[in-house]
């Protein structure tokens, strides 16, 4: 059922990785341990190795969301920031899920990552069991008021704001389709971000939305895409795992489109435009440093296009045209600086753009990021 990876990486400058770029987050973190919080430092310390483990709810090479945090993991260990990681993958049995937390827990991980929304009621029950384990997950902004959890989520609206403009501009006479899992947390921000950057460009361009209630069923999605482009449909968009099946539609049909969570590029690189792809080791690597110093949780980040945890990979194989490419452009430039926001969610445009590379506490997040933990834990959806 579960499957472990282990990554070893040379032996990492401790000061260094933990200190490096990470700035006032990680003075912050330092200032806890003066607090008063510097014994829960020693079990790190003692066998200077930092190890993760992550629960996943689909296969760790899915393409989306899972494997955005498999990449990111691995990113931290080619930098020296972690030492070694484990994975168990396609945990979409929210029971099995929680044996695996509570294992990894057990074992004596750092830093154990719940990767579902879905598994909150799990986390809130087995964290105060480990005192001095460091737990994180996602994309969630609820902590449960235990300093040992942190939540993680992702400004999905940034990047889904700019290809909408992109598809906007490039489709043709034809219609937009969207197709998203549940309707919450950061899915439904793409979907709301990418119908805002269309409406940037044209306010006439018919932009269907279908939820087809599954993150994983592959069947679903590329239902979904037949239907939009029977409809007349020449760009289509869509988050989670299930987006493979109307990806492979697409490219039957000659139907553009732009992914999310990871780059979706080699499924079909002839009709794949771009991809905003999800870099959570710009968040980790200032969690990771937080820990270290003693800070086992308590805060929630946020990825998005300003501390670059947000990426738009454009397809350098597909000829993107010039004007097009320079919207592109200014638009990520406009929202990473908070000139430009896109109205989505209910972020102030203050919050906004004060969503650098500063972790956030629970209060700047919206609401529409915060209703993700009401997913019913029972559930069997990734």
């Amino acid at each position: 059922m579960t499957s472990a990876h282990h990554h070893h990486s040379r032996p990492r400058k401790r000061a260094v990785g933990a200190g490096v770029a990470l700035g006032a987050a990680f003075a912050a973190a330092v200032v806890g341990v003066a607090a008063g919080a510097s014994a829960s430092i020693e079990p790190t310390a003692a066998d200077d190795e930092f190890t993760v483990a992550a629960v996943l709810p689909s296969a760790a090479n899915d393409l989306a969301f899972s494997q955005s945090m498999v990449d990111s993991l691995d990113r931290l260990v080619e930098s020296g920031v972690i030492d070694d990681y484990s994975i168990s993958e396609n945990m979409f049995v929210v029971e099995d899920a929680a044996t695996s937390i509570r294992s990894y827990a057990e074992e004596g991980f750092d830093l154990v990552i719940a990767h579902g929304s879905q598994y909150g009621g799990s986390l809130e029950e087995i964290a105060p069991d480990f005192p001095e384990t460091a737990f994180a997950w996602g994309t969630a902004a609820d902590t449960f008021g235990l300093d040992n959890v942190s939540g993680y989520t992702a400004s999905s609206d940034q990047g889904a704001y700019v290809m909408g403009a992109m598809a906007a501009s490039m489709r043709g006479d034809g219609s937009i389709g969207l197709i998203g899992p549940i309707e919450v947390g950061d899915a439904k921000l793409y979907v709301d971000g990418f119908e805002a950057g269309v409406a940037s460009v044209d306010t006439d361009v018919e932009v269907g939305v279908n939820y087809t209630e599954s993150f994983s069923d592959t069947a679903l999605a590329a239902e979904a895409a037949t239907a939009f482009i029977d409809g007349g449909a020449t760009v289509l968009s869509g988050s989670a795992q299930m987006t493979v099946g109307a990806v492979g539609v697409a490219s039957e049909r000659g139907a553009l489109w732009f992914g999310t969570n990871s780059n979706q590029t080699q499924l079909a690189p002839e009709i794949v435009v771009a991809n905003q792809v999800y870099h959570w080791d710009v968040v980790l690597g200032d969690l990771v440093a937080s820990v270290e110093a003693g800070e086992l949780g308590g805060i929630t980040y946020d990825i998005n296009l300003g501390n670059e945890g947000l990426v738009i990979e454009f397809n350098e194989d597909f000829d993107i045209p010039g004007d097009v490419q320079t919207l592109a452009d200014d638009l990520i430039a406009q929202l990473a600086s908070g000139e430009l926001v896109t109205g989505v969610g209910t972020a102030t445009p203050a919050e906004t753009a004060t969503a650098g590379s500063e972790p956030m506490g629970t209060e700047a997040m919206s609401t529409d990021l915060a209703s993700e933990t009401t997913v019913p834990s029972g559930s069997t959806e990734a």
